[in-house]
């Protein structure tokens, strides 16, 4: 496959504007970078400030393209959290998912800044991958970086880096679905789910997951959540049903939300206050995944509108 035009566009130095214009233009953009290798937006804002520390103490005289060069910090720091991040999860309470934000709809322009969307079931199958191979995957595949480019950010050479994304790309493709789904699909199965969840239909919910349906759950040991994955079109019926009954009114409705680029659902606790987070994979007019996010450490930065 032949590669896309790199993202990474030429432009000047900072020049009179100073480094931290030079930084601010770019920080939208590096922010969706790390978003995206870490899964987490907490960890994410945590490299930009180093990222800013080390922009500000740089010979900026010699940096002919802040993009390219940020990037490539970014991304070094990402890649090194990558590494310790894998230990962390290991002794996580329960199964880890990554954090969700909830998005809008995207103009071209946007899509062409900010990369790709990438669906929180797509960064969850993305975890299995190694740090080097997430790293060209999520430049390449998402931020249309060319392999020239990214092979120097991992010390490979540009052959070793298209190797690493191809392993990549096959390992998370379609982030993990059985096949394409149309988006309005996905967006009528989805808030048909939410109308019959919160309505405690169990033979509705029946009718929209998929025999084979997995819920996955990230309580961190704060709230309470299953800690292994449910597997069953009925199992996973009946716990939601139980979850509803016990969290959701009418005054604290599920609602349909956009999560990730896809449509999702999500839940207040109370004004202001985000208390879950659902994502989907849909096929077949059916639900095949739920990714349940009721952490309260991981959804601190959804503010209600």
């Amino acid at each position: 496959m032949a590669d896309p035009t790199p993202a990474v566009t030429r432009r000047p130095g900072p020049g009179p504007a100073g480094p931290v214009d030079a930084f601010q233009a770019e920080r939208r953009y590096l922010g969706a970078v790390a978003y995206r290798l870490l899964g987490s937006v907490t960890d994410a804002e945590d490299v930009l400030q180093d990222a800013w520390l080390r922009w500000q103490s740089a010979d900026r005289s010699a940096v002919a393209d802040p993009r390219a060069y940020l990037t490539t910090v970014v991304t070094r720091l990402c890649y090194d959290q990558l590494g310790s991040a894998r230990a962390r999860r290991e002794a996580y309470v329960g199964e880890w998912l990554p954090e969700p934000v909830l998005t809008a709809a995207d103009s071209p322009a946007d899509r062409a800044e900010l990369g790709e969307a990438v669906s929180v079931a797509m960064l969850a199958v993305m975890e299995q991958l190694t740090p080097a191979e997430r790293a060209a995957f999520v430049l390449h595949d998402v931020f249309a970086v060319g392999f020239d480019e990214i092979a120097p950010v991992l010390d490979r050479s540009p052959e070793a880096a298209r190797k690493l994304a191809s392993r990549a790309r096959r390992r998370v493709r379609d982030g993990g679905r059985r096949g394409p789904v149309d988006p309005a699909e996905h967006h009528r199965v989805v808030t048909a789910f939410t109308a019959a969840a919160t309505g405690g239909d169990l033979a509705a919910l029946m009718e929209l997951l998929d025999p084979e349906v997995a819920w996955h759950a990230d309580g961190g040991g704060i709230v309470n959540a299953v800690r292994r994955p449910v597997f069953g079109a009925l199992r996973v019926a009946r716990l939601l049903r139980k979850l509803t009954t016990r969290v959701v009114d009418p005054e604290h409705p599920l609602l349909p939300a956009t999560v990730n680029g896809e449509t999702g659902a999500l839940w207040y606790a109370a004004p202001g206050t985000v208390g879950c987070v659902m994502a989907f994979t849909v096929a077949g007019g059916r639900i095949t995944a739920a990714y349940v996010m009721v952490n309260p450490e991981k959804l601190g930065h959804l503010t209600a509108e």
